[in-house]
């Protein structure tokens, strides 16, 4: 009974040694403001630029205005001209160097009808139009293809005509008849589209807590705090422990934050005009929570230990933000060219994370038994890692070495 008592109470200890230092470095940070709002600007800005970037994009592919053509040679293609016309669209004449007036952006596009157009016509031959535009300017695409939609159809109906005229079936023109099946769900389209979200998640786990890693540990030896911190009757382990917590309890409210601005954001999110639907509820935000903290226990326990590795402040800042680029990347390149999921990729962290953050932002089913594995992968990296941090803060060269020279 004595044995165990002591248990406890050595237990008792370690956990109010712990505490004692979670509670000191969480008002330390509390009180940078600056740094508290370095960490919150992603999390708060994230959210407000998807709103804004699809919104754009909503404006530009769902353009109601009506179709504009500038034609040059009009005369040489009444049919055409009134086929135009018929299907909504107007035009007005143009005149002069089409190619140098869309260049300029004084014509969005331009349609020049050669005088050749009426002789080629008549003897059964194609017809040729020049279309100029300028790819560089998206904001005429949409426009662009209504027009290029518009031709299509009017050669297909010509052509038709010229078949039927000479006693020929049209479909003998059409070798394949393609019968398209999109298996597609708007919840998939719209994770598409917010491929980019994924990513603002991976970077808000890293951020959050990165300024108070460098500060707690680099920042502190730096300005001579940490040898009167161990001289304390809290060990090695106590102090880690009480940082690492801060330091997570910061990359979680980071996390917090930019989840409910997703929430509250996606609503207002004009993905309806694109054939999507997107939602981030409470089931979501779950999924997201279950798959991302136990990465926020690794993130925190590997900032802490490049940042007790770097000799001064600024060498910590680089080595941090070079480590920013992990998710980055690995996010972009998922959303570029998603792979098939297998276990061993659940396995790494960060690109099982973000496999799993896709699955649920399409709103697959969650499963389980993957986010367990990436969360044992992610928990025992965490341990490793804080290990590896306990054991360098023990010695007398990292909590003695400061500056560049050491």
């Amino acid at each position: 009974m004595s044995a165990q008592r002591d248990e406890r109470r050595s237990l008792g200890f370690f956990v109010r040694g712990a505490r004692v230092v979670l509670r000191k470095e969480v008002r330390d940070h509390l009180r940078d403001r600056r740094s508290l709002m370095s960490a919150m600007s992603m999390p708060l800005l994230g959210p407000l630029l998807v709103v804004l970037m699809f919104t754009v994009m909503s404006k530009m592919f769902h353009d109601d205005r009506p179709l504009m053509i500038p034609i040059r040679g009009a005369e040489h293609a009444p049919n055409l001209v009134a086929f135009l016309e018929r299907t909504g669209a107007q035009w007005k004449p143009a005149t002069g160097d089409l190619e140098a007036q869309v260049r300029m952006g004084k014509l969005d596009f331009a349609l020049d009808i050669s005088e050749e157009y009426p002789k080629q016509f008549n003897a059964g031959r194609a017809a040729e139009l020049v279309l100029v535009v300028d790819d560089s300017r998206t904001k005429t695409a949409v426009q662009i293809r209504r027009l290029q939609s518009l031709l299509r159809g009017y050669s297909g109906q010509i052509g038709a005509l010229r078949l039927m005229a000479r006693g020929v079936s049209p479909e003998l023109a059409s070798a394949l008849k393609l019968e398209e099946i999109n298996v597609s769900t708007p919840e998939k389209t719209a994770a598409a589209l917010l491929s980019m979200v994924p990513m603002f998640l991976l970077m808000c786990v890293f951020t959050g807590g990165m300024y108070l890693a460098i500060d707690s540990m680099a920042g502190e030896r730096e300005r001579g705090s940490l040898e009167p911190l161990l001289i304390n009757p809290v060990t090695c382990a106590q102090v880690i422990l009480g940082k690492w917590g801060a330091v997570v309890m910061a990359s979680c409210v980071s996390l917090s934050t930019v989840l409910a601005g997703f929430m509250l954001a996606l609503p207002h999110v004009p993905l309806q005009d694109l054939g999507a639907r997107a939602q981030l509820g409470l089931h979501e935000a779950l999924g997201v929570a279950l798959v991302l903290v136990p990465l926020a226990f690794f993130a925190s326990a590997l900032q802490m230990l490049m940042a007790l590795f770097a000799r001064t402040y600024k060498e910590a800042q680089t080595y941090l933000s070079l480590l920013m680029m992990i998710p980055s990347i690995t996010a972009a390149m998922l959303s570029i060219s998603p792979p098939e999921g297998k276990l061993w990729m659940i396995l790494v962290p960060v690109l099982g994370q973000t496999l799993l953050l896709n699955d649920v932002l399409r709103g697959e089913p969650l499963r389980l038994a993957w986010i367990a594995a990436a969360a044992g992968m992610a928990l025992l990296a965490t341990a490793l890692a804080a290990a590896a941090t306990t054991r360098m803060l023990g010695q007398e060269k990292i909590v003695f070495g400061r500056g560049a020279g050491s």
